[in-house]
């Protein structure tokens, strides 16, 4: 199960970042996270850090919770 939870939350991270027409290497530049670590997160490959959540929740000006609508793989 949280596995599954990291892979919605990278994969909610990655519509977000779209949405913006950011690329990776956009929004590491914005929020001071490697890409390649950006990368992993939106694969559900790592445990996300909470600070660095926030710092890719405000490069995206996305709200919290949106992020962590695991009904919806939208």
């Amino acid at each position: 199960m949280d596995n599954e939870l990291l892979r919605i939350l990278g994969h909610n991270l990655k519509i977000e970042r779209v949405k913006k027409d950011y690329t990776q290497e956009k929004l590491a530049e914005i929020s001071g996270i490697q890409m390649q670590h950006i990368s992993k997160i939106e694969k559900g490959e790592c445990n996300i850090k909470f600070l660095t959540l926030i710092a890719l929740l405000k490069s995206l000006n996305v709200p919290f919770e949106k992020l962590f609508n695991i009904n919806s793989k939208n």
